[in-house]
């Protein structure tokens, strides 16, 4: 038998041998699910950071992220300081150490949350409604303040599942910004003194939820899929680190390293449109157009819960770029680029970054043509491409090229297992909101 050619390839190996003795009256995701059930999420590769370009969850240590491999983000860092090393690290979120815990303390003592991108734009867009208010950070008449009354339109309300919503029917007009806007923002002193620490819980893009080295690829996938989870920390019980980070990104990566495994082309080879996919209808597609706001693409991320969306051309039908959530990182950390625009529109930033990454020789899913599928490729084809890419969804379009819908990695997931009844059972303990369709005793949270 030819030798596992990567880490991730011995694992689509492992689950082979078990697909093999699987019971004969199994079905077939019935089986996928019992292989999954017996390997530990211990036996996943370690992630190499170059292969996450897209939705990374890294250990950061803003200390000395020089000198060692596992790195943390203390509590007491800046928000400027934060933003700076995962935007160096080509990270999207990390867990914030609490430098006051004892330095034996375990890591449930040690880690106080997550920070991420998502939640410093949603803090740093809800602060203008204070900032215009000339309450807290910035006194009324300071330029950060006259530049948040732009954006003082901005209502902010949580709904029912706890996402955050825009409440302005005028929303375009308050997101339009001048050029200088962030380079204000970022130079203030709200930006620079307020700690990462003090809004760890304000607006988390996912709740801080550790795997055991225990636990299963099932418990694993299931959590990366239908409980929305990008990644996921592993830790040993008792210990006192995360020893591992698990992505919607490598899990897809692991998959794509197991084409021609008899198990993977039984399930790889079926086709988009006998899955299911794309999962949701045109119609529901969250997308912008190209002379909107940019601000308006990362208030419609949060509002709707997606971590990207396309921007359409002119006409509505054809996508010319994509904005991931992670890009809000190129607001933070390059504001001189817009200087000289009056407002920023989504075509506006992608054309900056784009030259800004070209002048830099950055590699960036930005810089790619907008990636495309139709609904009678295979499953294994969107894996290939998005695992190649490094990206997190692709867009379906029509024989014309009209876009007509998204898949994610989570949809890819979601088609591979599925939730036996009562599965979870106490796992959440109330750390994560359920989806409607849970089967999780809700006595239990």
């Amino acid at each position: 038998m030819e030798s596992p050619r990567s880490p991730e390839a011995e694992i689509g190996h492992r689950v082979e041998d078990l697909w093999e003795v699987a019971e004969p009256q199994l079905s077939p995701s019935e089986k996928l699910n019992s292989c999954f059930e017996d390997i530990p999420v211990a036996s996943f590769p370690s992630t190499h950071p170059s292969q996450e370009l897209d939705q990374n969850f890294q250990v950061l240590n803003v200390k000395c992220a020089a000198l060692s491999a596992v790195i943390e983000i203390p509590s007491d860092a800046s928000l400027a300081e934060t933003v700076e090393i995962l935007s160096k690290n080509k990270i999207l979120s990390a867990p914030i150490r609490n430098v006051e815990a004892p330095e034996e303390a375990s890591w449930m003592d040690k880690y106080i949350g997550i920070v991420e991108f998502a939640g410093i734009a949603m803090w740093l867009l809800s602060q203008s409604d204070v900032a215009a208010n000339g309450k807290a950070g910035s006194p009324a008449g300071s330029p950060v303040a006259n530049l948040a009354a732009r954006l003082g339109s901005f209502t902010f309300r949580r709904t029912s599942s706890g996402r955050v919503e825009t409440t302005d029917a005028e929303s375009d007009e308050a997101a339009s910004v001048g050029g200088s806007y962030f380079e204000t923002l970022t130079s203030s002193e709200l930006y620079k003194n307020t700690k990462v620490g003090d809004i760890s819980g304000s607006f988390r893009w996912a709740p801080f939820l550790a795997l055991q080295t225990s636990d299963t690829f099932l418990t694993m996938l299931l959590l990366l899929s239908k409980y929305r989870m990008k990644s996921l920390p592993v830790v040993e019980v008792g210990g006192d680190k995360i020893e591992n980070i698990i992505t919607q990104s490598s899990v897809v990566h692991m998959l794509a390293e197991c084409v021609g495994l008899p198990w993977f082309e039984s399930w790889g080879t079926k086709k988009l449109s006998e899955l299911g996919l794309p999962i949701m209808k045109p119609s529901k597609l969250v997308k912008v157009n190209e002379d909107q706001p940019v601000l308006k693409a990362f208030q419609l991320m949060r509002e709707k819960g997606v971590g990207g969306l396309p921007v359409m051309d002119t006409s509505g039908a054809k996508a010319i770029g994509n904005i991931s959530i992670r890009d809000v990182q190129y607001l933070l950390t390059a504001p001189k680029i817009y200087k000289e625009h009056r407002s920023i529109t989504t075509k506006d930033f992608l054309t900056a970054v784009r030259n800004l990454l070209q002048e830099q020789h950055e590699l960036s899913p930005l810089l790619h043509d907008v990636i495309t599928c139709k609904t009678g490729d295979t499953i294994k084809d969107i894996i290939l491409k998005l695992d190649s890419a490094k990206i997190s969804r692709i867009y379906v379009v029509d024989d014309k090229g009209n876009t007509e819908g998204v898949i994610t990695l989570r949809d890819i997931i979601s088609k591979l297992v599925h939730e036996p009844r009562h599965y979870f059972g106490d796992f959440f303990d109330g750390v994560v909101p359920l989806p409607q369709n849970s089967t999780v005793n809700s006595t239990c949270l």
